[in-house]
């Protein structure tokens, strides 16, 4: 392959139109040239005899540019490799190539983490948009057991008495892991598969540009296919945790919900896609492009059923009437027309007749009864019809059908949520009262200072906990975030898992919820009445691997990292890429790069599959699992 693109070099620099004057070779515009079947770039091409064979293809004659194939070679990193992928491929290190999402079968590992304060050498704010993400993208064939179940370690249960060490965890404790959300939910599935009713989740969102104005501490600067991985691995084990009829709730931005949307229909079938909610994110700016202001994120709502399935609905509150004549049997009116035509339905085209009074009412042409002549007998003779004169309380002009709550209560129906401007209670939540700073002010409220920008209002929450879950159903989020999610299902009588990463899970998260069990009155408190109570259990990973990640996000001298290389040679867990006899004598080469190529690569020599303890080495005494940590896991697990 280097003899190739030594060649394809060698054939560039023919034309002046792809280097700039001081001698760069301008990659887009070959590639963009490339892709416009540029003629003089084909004829180039063509008069070189390994171009010739490599890009075009023979068809009855005529040679056919293969221009995706040179595409590839033009993009491809081991053209014109830097200085870090030499040293990669000294040893053993390959870079991999580009195949289309759906078919390559990769996992994404670590993702810029959303709404939190970036480690890994950040110091300001302002330092975002340079700040280095060791993302990864792992192959099938790097994958041995990456997402079995692990290990759990430092299980803590809180509740109004305090803190508690816990040695067993109970079918209806609420639980908060702490650990990267790939592995957390691949360890959840063993327990949890086919139990969750309502998953949200606010992810990283896919921003085209970036800009001062972002309203998230991270930095967006990545591929679209590698966002797109990093979602499609974490939807796919998201949907197993559905129980049927569950719901998923996506909260995304206008740049990425187009692309989010087409994956997403093809991981939970477009026929399971529920609808499309605007949420207002803020009040409108002056100083945007096109000077439109877009002031909306998304939700986009999946669910694992047809569409026959009510999967989403509000508890309906009905006024019944007691009367002596049904006693014990409260019952309601409900209209005993139908949307039908007397062409369509000629036996339910009559008038009928009060049978106590003879008084006749006739029916709609365009709207005929919901009985017919044949039936009417029967269903008055069941007290299903009440008619005008039958109760002096009742204001009624016509015959309605009688509904008992005993009826209505058997069947559990929801009255449907309504997706515009007429659902009032819904709409008002997510297009008014669930903006940015709103959730802002109760994080501020809670901890007295901005410890978390841009979490979402509890109202936005309870908007969708109301319509899509009900008491004691578990409600899920594997981007905790503030545990906006965690902090609304406790105050409204789910049951939660939330998962998270950073260490504010502690700092924020755990405290949060502390205080609700406190009986804060912040956010919802008021409007659902809560006044303290509940508990969680609070549990990690236990981290192998994840430990030496640790510590080379946060390193900031090569004396530092140079001490990591060193433990992680030592200890052996490194990717069956790396060449081992390669090692010592790339150390000169390695002292030779920068702090941030220095620590890419101590990540990709990390064996992936051991970032954290599976669960079949709990025993293994050089992962040192205590025996409290051990019963613990296997309680989780139902084992022991």
């Amino acid at each position: 392959m280097a003899n190739l693109f030594d060649k394809v070099l060698e054939v560039l620099k023919e034309d002046q139109r792809f280097f700039a004057e001081d001698g760069t070779f301008l990659r887009n515009a070959v590639y963009e040239a490339a892709m416009q079947m540029d003629a003089e770039l084909i004829r180039m091409l063509l008069s070189n005899k390994e171009t010739k064979e490599r890009f075009f293809q023979d068809i009855d004659g005529t040679m056919v540019f293969d221009k995706v194939g040179f595409g590839w070679v033009i993009n491809n990193r081991q053209f014109l490799p830097d200085s870090y992928t030499r040293f990669k491929n000294k040893i053993g290190l390959a870079d991999e190539t580009g195949e289309l999402i759906s078919g390559t079968g990769k996992v994404e590992l670590v993702f810029p983490y959303k709404d939190c304060v970036l480690e890994g050498g950040q110091t300001r704010e302002d330092q975002k948009r340079q700040e280095i993400f060791y993302n990864e993208l792992l192959a099938t064939d790097e994958i041995d057991r990456l997402l079995f179940p692990k290990v759990l370690t430092n299980a803590v249960l809180y509740d109004v008495d305090g803190e508690h060490v816990v040695k067993e965890i109970k079918e209806d404790d609420n639980l908060i892991l702490r650990g990267n959300n790939l592995f957390a939910l691949a360890t959840l599935l063993k327990k949890y598969e086919g139990s969750v009713k309502c998953i949200y989740i606010d992810p990283p969102y896919y921003f085209r540009h970036t800009s001062a104005t972002d309203t998230f501490k991270y930095n967006s600067n990545f591929q679209l296919s590698t966002w797109l991985v990093f979602m499609k691995n974490r939807l796919e084990i998201a949907k197993k945790m559905l129980c049927k009829g569950g719901t998923i709730w996506i909260n995304i931005s206008e740049d990425g919900m187009h692309y989010l949307k087409v994956m997403a229909d093809e991981i939970f079938g477009a026929d399971h896609f529920v609808g499309t909610v605007p949420r207002r994110t803020r009040s409108g700016k002056s100083d945007v492009p096109f000077n439109f202001s877009q002031d909306f994120d998304w939700l986009l709502v999946y669910t694992n059923v047809p569409d026959s399935q009510d999967v989403i609905g509000r508890s309906v509150e009905r006024q019944y009437y007691e009367t002596d004549d049904y006693p014990g049997r409260p019952w309601r009116l409900a209209d005993l027309t139908k949307q039908t035509t007397a062409k369509e339905r000629p036996n339910s085209y009559f008038t009928m007749i009060d049978p106590k009074t003879g008084k006749g009412y006739p029916a709609s042409e365009k709207r005929t009864w919901a009985v017919t002549r044949e039936t009417f007998d029967y269903y008055y003779n069941q007290g299903a019809i009440v008619f005008p004169d039958d109760y002096d309380f009742l204001n009624i002009t016509k015959p309605y059908s009688r509904k008992f709550k005993e009826d209505d209560d058997r069947s559990g129906k929801l009255s449907a949520v309504i997706s515009d401007f007429q659902m009032q209670a819904f709409l008002h939540d997510v297009l008014n009262g669930s903006k940015n700073a709103d959730g802002n002010t109760q994080i501020d409220e809670l901890f007295g200072r901005d410890e978390f920008d841009y979490a979402k209002p509890e109202n936005l929450i309870k908007a969708i906990l109301d319509v899509a879950s009900s008491e004691t159903d578990i409600v899920m989020d594997f981007f905790l975030g503030s545990g906006t999610t965690a902090a609304v299902a406790h105050k409204m009588g789910r049951r939660y898992i939330g998962i998270e990463q950073l260490d504010y899970i502690e700092t924020l998260v755990v405290e949060r919820l502390k205080k609700v069990i406190d009986g804060e009155g912040g956010g919802i408190s008021n409007i659902v009445n809560w006044s303290g109570g509940g508990s969680f259990v609070y549990c990690e990973l236990a981290k192998l691997n994840q430990n030496f990640v640790d510590e080379i996000e946060a390193a900031s001298d090569a004396k530092t990292l140079k001490d990591i290389y060193s433990r992680i040679v030592k200890s052996g867990f490194i990717s069956y890429k790396v060449d081992p006899s390669m090692i010592n004598e790339a150390a000169d080469d390695f002292e030779e790069l920068s702090l941030d190529d220095q620590k890419r690569f101590l990540m990709e020599i990390l064996d992936k599959n051991l970032l954290y303890v599976n669960y079949c080495d709990i025993d293994d005494e050089e992962f040192g699992i205590s025996e409290k940590d051990k019963a613990f896991t296997r309680s989780f697990y139902r084992e022991g």
